[in-house]
């Protein structure tokens, strides 16, 4: 019985530490912008290749079998993180063979966050990527640096005060503030947008850089 306790302790505590992960997937932003630069629908392995030559996708597994179903998984954790950070204002399809996104969001589209539900549910846990907390922080971590490297950004940390600032947030501001404000900053001015700006957005991505072991997801 004690060891069923501690067991059922260790996984709560681990199915909160992966948790706390979500919306820490850089594959998001250069998702969108592949997304954003063409009218064309994608499958998910041929955004896998996209990424694959920009240096954004790396071997996830030496099992070939493992590495693509982590591959998909990374893929479409993010995509739907992004499909939820878009809405209302956008639609972004979330099918494997027919990934696309649309500026008018469909009549009907609550019906078809509803019935993709048990499938986002699944691509948005981490525990079904990897049971283990620390290799999926691994494997973000490489992730975000080849991100980082990508799109030009210091990797000077800035001062936490100034990260704050960039966020327009202070001091009090929560763990969720912190992770709120991020998708939200990142998505006003990510270059591919309408109104987007390029320095901007590196300026919101070495702010959270700086705020991320605050926010629990480093």
């Amino acid at each position: 019985m004690l060891f069923e306790k501690h067991s059922t302790a260790a996984l709560a505590q681990t199915s909160s530490e992966m948790t706390a992960q979500k919306g820490d997937n850089p594959l998001i932003w250069p998702l969108l912008s592949v997304l954003q630069s063409s009218n064309q629908s994608w499958k998910v392995h041929h955004l896998a290749t996209e990424l694959q030559n920009k240096g954004l996708m790396h071997n996830l597994d030496p099992l070939p079998e493992k590495d693509l179903f982590k591959r998909n998984f990374l893929l479409m954790n993010a995509l739907y993180e992004l499909q939820d950070i878009l809405l209302p204002k956008q639609w972004l399809q979330v099918k494997s063979m027919e990934i696309q996104l649309f500026r008018i969001v469909p009549g009907n589209a609550d019906l078809l966050h509803r019935q993709d539900a048990a499938l986002r549910d699944y691509y948005l846990d981490w525990k079904n990527y990897d049971t283990c907390v620390n290799v999926v922080r691994e494997m973000l971590e490489s992730f975000w640096t080849s991100y980082q490297q990508y799109i030009g950004i210091n990797i000077q940390l800035m001062n936490k005060g100034h990260a704050l600032k960039v966020f327009e947030l202070d001091e009090t501001a929560s763990d969720r503030d912190i992770r709120r404000q991020w998708k939200k900053l990142a998505l006003k001015w990510h270059p591919d947008r309408d109104q987007g700006n390029a320095e901007r957005f590196k300026e919101v991505c070495e702010a959270w850089q700086t705020l991320r072991d605050k926010s629990l997801v480093a």
